[in-house]
């Protein structure tokens, strides 16, 4: 079985869920011109991993703060 951050967890780190998926397609995209990190894993998974581990930070835009 797959241990996967339950999603309430990853909102916490980032604010607001639009801003969670906005952030984890802009690195899964990073990701696939590397794909020596992926390690056979998919692009998403590697991307909601960094940033539940604390790897990449995501700040909110400041026009919506």
């Amino acid at each position: 079985m797959l241990n996967r951050p339950a999603l309430n967890e990853l909102v916490k780190k980032v604010g607001c869920r639009y801003l969670l998926v906005t952030a984890v397609a802009h690195r899964a995209r990073q990701l696939q011109d590397h794909p020596e990190k992926l390690n056979g894993r998919k692009p998403v998974s590697v991307a909601v991993d960094e940033l539940y581990n604390g790897e990449i930070i995501v700040t909110a835009p400041e026009e919506a703060q």
